[in-house]
């Protein structure tokens, strides 16, 4: 199975890189971001959809007709329109929420922009939000970054971070369990 992963993700990173090279040419890349990321949001909302692009059961004619009536109604056209289609066409639809990802990725770092996923166990005041913002932007070496907060009580206190590839998991949780593993070994 990982081989396979890895044969899907090569050819959506290569499907995402064309795009992206073409979408530059077109001085367009703002547009298709925001294009791909309204698609998979749809895709994350319909099980239809998500059907429809996942299933090998559908015709590649099917896939094309039905995701050009689904891209009207979405009013997403140009560059975008012609892409999904031809991946659909193509056979290719099922990796489509790696493409987009990898599309974001490239898109991101054109711009000098990280991601971060941050998790805190209450809401932090705007204060804290702009602070934080500006520590993890200097730890990434990016221009910015864009944090997605997520509040769980269940971490008691502190903070999660993960950035890139990173991750620091600094949160009362995880530090009372580390104490409570070592006090195990010590008794």
């Amino acid at each position: 199975m990982a081989q396979e992963e890895t044969i899907v993700t090569g050819m959506a990173g290569r499907y995402a890189s064309a795009l992206f090279a073409l979408a530059q040419e077109q001085r367009a890349t703002a547009q298709v971001a925001v294009d791909l990321d309204r698609f998979g949001a749809m895709m994350a909302e319909s099980p239809d959809l998500t059907r429809l692009v996942r299933s090998p059961a559908f015709s590649a004619e099917e896939q094309v007709k039905a995701l050009g009536a689904v891209l009207d109604k979405a009013e997403i056209g140009g560059l975008t329109a012609k892409f999904l289609k031809l991946v659909a066409n193509k056979r290719r639809l099922f990796a489509l929420p790696v493409m987009i990802a990898d599309f974001g990725k490239l898109h991101d770092a054109a711009r000098g922009v990280s991601r971060a996923d941050v998790t805190v166990a209450e809401p932090l005041s705007p204060a804290n939000l702009e602070a934080l913002r500006i520590a993890l932007t200097d730890v990434a070496g990016a221009n910015s970054v864009e944090m997605k907060v997520t509040v769980d009580p269940s971490i008691i206190g502190g903070l999660i971070v993960k950035l890139g590839s990173r991750m620091v998991d600094g949160s009362l949780k995880t530090k009372l369990n580390s104490i409570r593993t070592r006090m195990k070994e010590v008794g």
